[in-house]
């Protein structure tokens, strides 16, 4: 127990496994990012109170008083958050299964003020950026401060795809476990299946449904293959009334029928993520429902296309392996070959002559063909998993020097795009395209490739992060 504790979740991007992580089968390749959530708890002056403020929004403080049977009664309520109040409720309840009535309650003796944070490029910074006269460029996202203002409701904010609510669920999961000393760290194996099971019920609870999983499981464990749980596990579970003895026994870290499958990953060196916010937004809930009715409806047709897709998804990891065995292997050579082929196009990087320059040129062709198998799907379920006008802006990305893959994240649609660079140049010189883009609005986000998942950092480690402090 300390008197104030921080936790910290990264945002995710799904670069190959939309719509097959649904199901076990499939993997997918989700790479964490720069962009974090933060939850900073720390005492305040009422006994078995709870206080919970998101700053960064309008209306967003939440108090409740916990009563003697570790229920939460709401004292006031800017507004109503689901994810928050399912989150405190449930690990409460976990809690004291877990730990016992009196060491929850010498904790709560000290009241809790809840502190939560997110990094800026998590929603839309243009309402920020129009306040003051700014242009929507990185430099001018830059200049912003950290976690500033997003002039919105909880409710009416752009978020940009990042996986918000993943992120926000996890931090404040390993928080509470952390703050109640259920979890001694968020480093270890253990403590991360703690955090991963706790966060995984508790974020498919509050949206009412088992989604995949893998945005909590990046928000625990950063970059990585993943491969879902089975959904009947939390079944028995999604219920508000349910048995503390059950919840325990199903969320426990070690109860073997969590059967998700983490495979580190990370980008090979000199390979970055550049991403844009597409002021145009899609209802991913929708695009999925869609796409699996088209696949139950069409099952024969859908199978042979999923698993072609599964395949080409494969082939695309394997290139990124190759890669890094290549970087390992000849370092020097690695180098060499990705800053010649970095100021060139895809299509001249055959002339290198080197199998780096034969693995590189592979990765841009293998998922050419995991975008033109999208694309299909969506033609197929008549869903814009890559609407006409994004093929056209990808296109166009794929023509700067140094740009190895681009994509749409994920479930597809107009929320956002993605493009992996081998050069710093290519990074500024896409930005400079999606400034003179017309067809749509697009909007730069700062967030890179980070491969780390949750951690419990330091005040002093995060600008802007003390003025939370009480």
């Amino acid at each position: 127990m300390t008197s104030c504790t921080i936790t910290s979740a990264p945002g995710k991007v799904l670069v190959t496994g939309g719509y097959l992580v649904l199901e076990q089968a499939f993997w997918g390749c989700v790479v964490s990012t720069s962009s974090r959530f933060y939850t900073i708890i720390q005492a305040q002056s009422k006994p078995n109170h709870i206080s919970v403020h998101s700053p960064q929004f309008e209306q967003a403080d939440w108090t409740y008083v916990v009563t003697d049977d570790f229920k939460l009664k709401a004292v006031t309520l800017d507004s109503t958050n689901k994810f928050v109040e399912t989150a405190l409720s449930f690990t409460l309840q976990l809690m004291v299964e877990k730990q016992g009535v009196r060491k929850v309650q010498e904790v709560l003796k000290s009241g809790l003020n809840i502190t939560i944070v997110g990094d800026n490029d998590f929603y839309s910074q243009r309402p920020q950026l129009q306040a003051k006269n700014l242009s929507n460029t990185a430099e001018a996202l830059a200049s912003l401060d950290p976690f500033c203002s997003t002039h919105a409701t909880l409710a009416t904010v752009h978020k940009t795809g990042l996986g918000s609510s993943a992120a926000l669920i996890t931090s404040l999961v390993a928080g509470l476990l952390l703050h109640f000393g259920m979890i001694e760290d968020v480093t270890s194996e253990m403590s991360k299946r703690w955090i991963h099971n706790v966060a995984q019920f508790i974020h498919c609870f509050a949206q009412g449904k088992v989604g995949s999983g893998f945005d909590v499981s990046s928000a625990v464990w950063g970059s990585h293959l993943y491969k879902r749980f089975n959904p009947a596990i939390l079944k028995p579970i999604m219920d508000e009334q349910v048995d503390s003895k059950l919840l325990l026994d199903t969320l426990h870290a070690d109860n073997t029928e969590w059967d998700n499958q983490v495979v580190p990953f990370k980008l090979p060196p000199g390979f970055d993520l550049v991403l844009a916010d597409i002021d145009a937004g899609s209802h991913t809930p929708t695009l999925v429902s869609k796409v699996l009715n088209w696949k139950k409806s069409k099952s024969e047709e859908a199978s042979l296309l999923w698993t072609e897709l599964n395949e080409c998804n494969s082939k695309v990891e394997a290139r990124f392996r190759n890669l890094i065995r290549l970087s390992e292997q000849s370092p020097e050579e690695y180098k060499s070959t990705i800053e010649w082929c970095s100021s060139r196009l895809f299509h001249q990087w055959s002339s290198a002559e080197d199998q780096v320059a034969v693995e590189l040129l592979g990765l841009h062709d293998e998922f050419n063909r995991v975008r033109s198998l999208l694309r299909r799907m969506g033609e197929l379920s008549d869903v814009p998993i890559e609407p006409k006008e994004q093929t056209q802006l990808l296109e166009a990305c794929m023509q700067v020097p140094g740009v190895v893959m681009a994509g749409v994240p994920g479930a597809g649609g107009y929320d956002a795009i993605f493009c992996i660079v081998i050069s710093e140049r290519a990074k500024r010189d896409v930005r400079a395209l999606w400034k003179s883009w017309k067809e749509l609005s697009v909007g730069p986000l700062l967030s890179e490739a980070d491969s780390n998942g949750i951690t419990s950092p330091q005040t002093n480690q995060i600008p802007g992060l003390s003025r939370f402090i009480l």
